[in-house]
């Protein structure tokens, strides 16, 4: 393996650490168009790309997320009854997410991607938050949702975030709480993900050298070891920069981003 390719994903994690502390965007919005461009520019087949740009993506998650929930756990800021109450959903969701992942053309993944960062860039520019209108619902219910945010989750290689905080926000749930709270639930949602990943193509032939299963090991070890030490420099930023026009211009880089997958599937 070339220096080039080390140093590549070395950038993706310090690129994507910098980005989730100062912006507090999930992981799997930034990773995955970034793996994506490294997978193509390596000369990764391409119908395997969109495979394991998420798989990677959620696997990388396992270890950032642990940080970002004892960060928000030590203040309190986690609801531990809301976790174990859609966890189990949450685990269910993501794993079979990963079954229906594998069997669908890595076309039809990145297009389904487009729309969620289309989505997510539409959020971020609007700045609009559900208004808090019922209470959490019972075991059953978050059970349901757990699995929804766990299956769209696995399709997209992300935490759940963008998904699960404005949920309980709409619950009533404080939105500090709702953002540590979701934190965690990030954790279960990278387990799942990442172990469904790996197994649903443990024995590929046609995978790159260095992969388990759909998790691209060179491109993991680059972005975990990378972005510990800058999504600390990325929260210590947020103190001191205009978060909010900054969210505006990287709401408008995503729509860039989306534009250019769509337009790298239409030709």
């Amino acid at each position: 393996m070339s220096v080039e390719i080390v140093l590549m994903y070395l950038a993706v994690g310090l690129i994507a650490g910098v980005l989730a502390g100062l912006l507090g965007v999930g992981g799997g919005v930034v990773i995955v168009p970034m793996l994506i461009f490294c997978f193509v520019k390596q000369g990764i087949q391409p119908d395997l790309i969109m495979h394991l740009a998420l798989g990677t993506s959620l696997a990388s998650i396992i270890f950032t997320s642990i940080s970002s929930f004892m960060s928000h756990h030590k203040r309190g800021a986690v609801d531990w009854n809301i976790v174990r109450r859609i966890v189990p959903g949450i685990l269910i969701g993501t794993f079979l997410g990963t079954f229906v992942a594998s069997r669908l053309s890595s076309g039809f993944l990145k297009g389904f991607f487009c729309v969620f960062l289309y989505t997510v860039a539409t959020q971020m520019l609007l700045n609009k938050k559900p208004k808090a209108s019922r209470d959490l619902p019972g075991t059953a219910g978050m059970f349901g949702v757990g699995s929804t945010i766990g299956v769209a989750s696995a399709l997209v290689g992300i935490g759940g975030g963008s998904l699960s905080v404005p949920f309980m926000v709409w619950c009533n749930v404080a939105a500090h709480r709702a953002v540590g709270t979701s934190a965690a639930i990030g954790f279960p949602i990278a387990i799942a993900g990442a172990l469904g990943y790996i197994v649903n193509n443990l024995h590929g032939i046609d995978l790159p050298a260095y992969s388990l299963g759909y998790v691209y090991l060179p491109a993991l070890v680059g972005i975990v070891c990378s972005s510990v030490f800058t999504a600390p420099l990325g929260a210590k930023l947020a103190h001191a920069l205009p978060v909010d026009t900054l969210k505006r211009i990287f709401a408008l880089f995503l729509y860039a981003v989306a534009t250019k997958m769509v337009w790298s599937l239409l030709q």
